[in-house]
């Protein structure tokens, strides 16, 4: 497939690590089209420290320098976010696309990302932490998907194993169970590689 774009069910669940993980397994380009949020760096600089060539990632379209929803980092800043601009690029081979938050975060006061992701019309995986209370947040959100007609490819899960509620998430939601990357200590490309290559058949991206 050519282009696979990353939600999350929340914020700070790991979904940029498992979107550079995603992207080296698929040799595939990387693209954050809105960033909010620049004091700890970006998201695009994050990726590439996780091993993502530099020359793959594509610049985003806004740079918000608040920490918090788009459509209210871009008030403050003072910009206008045109989701016009926010098309998917066209370019060659496969694209990995990272949102922010989880799907129903605000991109302006009238476009949430799942209705972004609707428009570009490719499927979509899901990122659940493991902990207390992502059986909630991992099936509101594939509802709110569902609702928008948006393919859902899978779930990925991050964190320590937790057996039942990965697979209830899964039977429950009717979604595929993709695999799961373990929280890593040190963080680094190669960890990043090792892990994900074990926690993630290659041909569960095809």
């Amino acid at each position: 497939m050519k282009t696979i774009v990353v939600t999350g069910t929340d914020t700070d669940i790991g979904k940029t690590v498992f979107a550079a993980g995603l992207t080296r397994a698929l040799g595939a380009s990387f693209w954050k089209p809105v960033q909010a949020g620049l004091d700890d760096g970006s998201d695009s600089a994050r990726v590439t420290r996780l091993g993502v060539p530099a020359a793959s990632v594509i610049p985003e379209v806004y740079r918000l320098s608040q920490p918090c929803s788009p459509h209210r980092a871009a008030e403050l800043d003072g910009v206008a976010i045109d989701p016009a601009r926010l098309a998917l690029p066209s370019i060659e081979g496969p694209l990995v696309v990272e949102g922010a938050g989880g799907a129903l975060v605000p991109v302006t006061r009238h476009l949430l990302y799942a209705d972004l992701f609707a428009r570009w019309e490719a499927p979509v995986v899901i990122v659940a932490r493991t902990a207390l209370g992502t059986i909630n947040h991992s099936l509101l959100t594939i509802e709110a998907l569902r609702a928008r007609g948006v393919a859902i490819l899978g779930v990925a899960f991050v964190g320590e194993a937790q057996e039942d509620s990965e697979a209830t998430i899964c039977a429950i939601g009717k979604v595929a169970r993709l695999g799961r990357l373990a929280m890593l200590n040190p963080l680094n490309a190669e960890t990043l590689s090792y892990a994900f290559a074990a926690g993630f058949p290659g041909g569960v991206w095809q």
